[in-house]
């Protein structure tokens, strides 16, 4: 199995998420230490990073320490007299002191517990108004797929035809090309629409689909279907033949092909193997060609893209117009996580075994070459999402730390070091537990 992943991909993707979240926890970190040292809290130490026994590097300025952990799981914040990850049970039994968290009025430590939460708020609307003003929107529309689509298993069961094109779930129009599975199991839709011969056809989504189709991250369910038109031949292609930019890919091992999704149906992926192709030019000419596919099951011949053969749509926006566009991505984009985090705890089909992740799935998610506008959106969705997690009124969290301070605000009673330190602990034990499970989640699928 080790040697069937393409460890340069997972090079990229890996690199791709350590710099997201890099940037995400450290800005989240500064969102708690600049207000501490505002209301003059003693900061004790700041880390990227968790730095069990030791350190790859750090560094003392004032009375602050400065470094880089070895576990990429987060960061932290240890700011003098507050019961966190650290669990200095020994420092809280001494007198408080007037540089000490606990010691300051609680409408200080509240702005100190919401800091990191407000800056990842921010820092998600700022990422989203940006890229709207830098790529605007582009995609494909529904109404390009001139040829429809490639019903795989899944689609077929609920009775999508090769061909078809979907145009619409639970009766609601579908714009772009790429959102129709994931709005099926956001919506729960129980039908979808396709167009068939110029015939809107409703189809019903059986109980169990979408649960399937969950579980298989959208995979087996319909697939766009394109010719191969070849866009470049790269340097390092192996190839027996004249293939030029423009010839359409008609054979595989005398197999014939129309499509992309053709290939699907071929049971074997070429790995360090020669394959005879055959291409069309200029809709006369046949050109037989005899083309090596590496040990990744690469030809080094570049086809066209979807957006190149269908077309694309593409809004530009102003500056201004980026504003308002920047900040309904961002609510978007919560409104459609929190939607989904309520589905694991009542629907029937999407379940949380299906759902959760752990840094593997999250690192999967990034594109397997380098995209600044994926990355960027990528890190502004977590952001909100980092956001909306942390002020979960969960021991632990920002949000817990947050829920006992508005207690103490309206009761006037403050918690005891002792209540806080058991929560503490609870909560940790909680979030450890939830990413074991996660990651073991994430094992088990590695394996299957």
């Amino acid at each position: 199995m080790l040697l069937a992943i393409d460890w340069s991909v997972v090079a990229i993707k890996a690199g791709q998420f350590i710099l997201s979240f890099s940037i995400l926890i450290v800005l989240h970190e500064l969102g708690h230490f600049l207000p501490a040292k505002w209301f003059k809290c003693r900061v004790e130490k700041f880390y990227l990073f968790f730095n069990p026994w030791f350190s790859i590097f750090k560094k003392q300025k004032g009375e602050t320490e400065y470094g880089l952990g070895w576990i990429p799981l987060g960061g932290y914040v240890k700011i003098a007299g507050m019961i966190d990850e650290s669990m200095d049970k020994e420092k809280m039994k001494l007198p408080a002191q007037p540089d000490e968290f606990r010691s300051k009025p609680a409408w200080q430590r509240l702005i100190i517990m919401l800091g990191g939460v407000t800056v990842n708020v921010i820092l998600a609307i700022v990422i989203f108004i940006f890229i709207t003003w830098v790529w605007g929107d582009k995609y494909v529309p529904v109404s390009n797929l001139k040829y429809g689509v490639y019903a795989d298993s899944l689609g077929k069961k609920i009775g999508v035809q090769d061909g078809d094109k979907i145009v619409a779930v639970a009766g609601n129009p579908v714009e772009k090309v790429g959102t129709v599975g994931p709005e099926i199991i956001m919506n729960e839709a129980k039908s979808i629409t396709i167009e068939r011969a110029n015939e809107k056809i409703e189809l019903q989504i059986p109980e169990g689909f979408i649960k399937q189709l969950n579980e298989n991250r959208l995979a087996g369910f319909t697939y766009v279907r394109i010719p191969m038109i070849v866009d470049s031949i790269l340097a390092k292609a192996v190839i027996k033949g004249e293939v030029q930019k423009g010839d359409r890919l008609i054979a595989y091992n005398n197999q014939p092909v129309i499509y992309n999704t053709d290939l699907l149906k071929n049971s074997s992926e070429p790995k360090d193997t020669t394959v005879a192709l055959q291409f069309l030019r200029n809709e006369t000419d046949t050109i037989n060609a005899e083309v090596y596919f590496n040990k990744k099951g690469d030809s080094k011949i570049a086809y066209q893209s979807m957006g190149d053969v269908l077309g694309t749509k593409h809004i530009s926006y102003t500056f201004l117009q980026s504003i308002p566009a920047g900040f309904d991505r961002c609510w978007q984009t919560l409104s459609k996580y929190v939607k989904n985090i309520k589905q694991l705890f009542v629907s029937n089909e999407v379940k949380v075994q299906d759902s959760l992740g752990s840094v593997i799935s999250i690192g999967g998610i990034f594109p397997g070459v380098w995209d600044w506008q994926g990355f960027w959106t990528l890190t502004a969705v977590f952001s909100i999402i980092l956001a909306f997690m942390n002020v979960l009124p969960i021991p632990a969290l920002d949000g817990g730390h947050a829920l006992f301070i508005l207690v103490e605000m309206i009761s006037g009673k403050k918690p005891s070091d002792k209540f806080m330190e058991y929560v503490q602990t609870v909560g940790m034990v909680l979030l450890l537990g939830l990413m074991a499970y996660a990651l073991g989640l994430d094992i088990w699928r590695l394996f299957k």
